[in-house]
């Protein structure tokens, strides 16, 4: 495994939980909670009798357990950034740029690095679960002020930056490529959940990176 050092807004957090073994497992087990019994269930209180300690000193790291879902999502989204920036720095053809960050996003690729300390799987079921509400509140944006959502913004807009390349005149790239990521999300979760509201079988995600394909080479070809 490469070992990679994330950093997130400063914004997200009292005290940098990457800078002590309490912080560290607040984060990793927090996520294993979250995971387990879904985040409307989730409270500090919970949280802190898992890992043996107090709630007073989790809210030395986090303001709010709304704090530590952003923070877990940034954190996922610098994640893919940093993936998409390794995997794609030599290839030239922006369609197989676009092509591996829709794997990346879709969870089919299979290239090195992986998560240093967070399991990936429980990392993406969390994604998948749990990332809109770390946005539809009521305080967006205040919130987004802060940079809360730049890592996510970043990824998204460096994906429209590649389909820009393959198709200049296009007039929606970052909307397009918004809605394939959280499409991607939104089949995942449908399949697994609610299924007649999608033909992906199983959260098959060669399917779904299927489909996202499939909408973007639609627009390429119109």
């Amino acid at each position: 495994m490469i070992e990679i050092q994330i950093k997130v807004s400063e914004k997200l957090f009292i005290k940098d939980p990457e800078t002590s073994t309490l912080g560290k497992k607040i984060v990793r087990d927090g996520l294993k909670l979250i995971d387990k019994m879904g985040f409307e269930d989730f409270t500090f209180k919970k949280l802190a009798q898992e890992i043996g300690s107090t709630e007073a000193s989790i809210y030395r790291y986090f303001e709010n357990k709304h704090k530590l879902l952003i923070y877990l999502m940034s954190w996922y989204w610098k994640w893919l950034q940093y993936k998409f920036e390794i995997q794609t720095h030599q290839v030239e053809d922006a369609f197989e740029r676009l092509k591996t960050g829709i794997e990346i996003f879709t969870h089919t690729d299979v290239a090195l690095p992986t998560s240093p300390g967070f399991d990936k799987e429980t990392l993406y079921r969390v994604v998948v679960n749990e990332s809109p509400k770390a946005y539809l509140t009521k305080g967006v944006d205040e919130i987004n002020r802060e940079g809360a959502y730049l890592s996510y913004k970043h990824f998204c807009m460096e994906l429209a930056k590649v389909f820009r390349e393959i198709k200049p005149d296009y007039p929606y790239p970052t909307t397009l490529l918004s809605t394939c990521i959280e499409s991607a999300h939104d089949q995942k979760y449908f399949s697994e959940h609610l299924p007649s509201l999608t033909e992906v079988a199983g959260g098959s995600r060669e399917e779904i990176k299927t489909f996202i394909l499939n909408l973007i080479c639609t627009v390429l070809k119109a």
